[in-house]
């Protein structure tokens, strides 16, 4: 199963692309967009565009996206929930499925224990697939652990 993995996010939106099974996940693309400043509207827009394009180019059979974590910082939860909207309503209008993981399903499904800190997640990312050599921002990593984890999560159930 192809998926579209993404770590949402207002100023920086972690995106990629992986498939195969969880014991043997394959990394086919990550990236980081870091919409350009400006009008609000316009960049969800830009994060909307951005889903929709990864869509367009990778025909994945389902996107997953990490649950909204509230932080004490209510600005930046707000900024992430809009950016969840645009990417819901991009695949809502691609019809694609949508695999919703939690913070805690991502910690067990990468590192075996859902206490774990971000710092072992990301440590176990290169442990558990295959990555180019490239620097990566942790919104990168986070979306490609998302990805690993809607692979051990499946489809939704109708």
């Amino acid at each position: 199963m192809r998926i579209l993995a993404i770590d949402p996010g207002y100023d920086r939106l972690g995106i990629a692309v992986l498939e195969g099974d969880p014991s043997r996940p394959t990394l086919l693309v990550s990236d980081c967009v870091q919409p350009k400043k400006g009008a609000h509207q316009d960049r969800l827009a830009a994060v909307s565009a951005a889903i929709t394009d990864a869509i367009t180019a990778h025909a994945p059979a389902a996107l997953a996206l990490e649950t909204l974590f509230f932080s004490v910082n209510k600005k930046t939860a707000i900024g992430v929930a809009e950016s969840r909207g645009a990417i819901l309503a991009a695949a809502g209008m691609s019809g694609l499925p949508v695999i919703e993981c939690s913070p805690q399903q991502i910690k067990l499904a990468v590192t075996g224990y859902g206490g774990s800190k971000k710092a072992a997640v990301a440590a176990m990312i290169p442990r558990l697939l295959s990555l180019p050599k490239k620097k990566r921002l942790d919104d990168e990593l986070d979306a490609i652990a998302v990805g690993i984890t809607a692979l051990a999560v499946g489809l939704p159930h109708s």
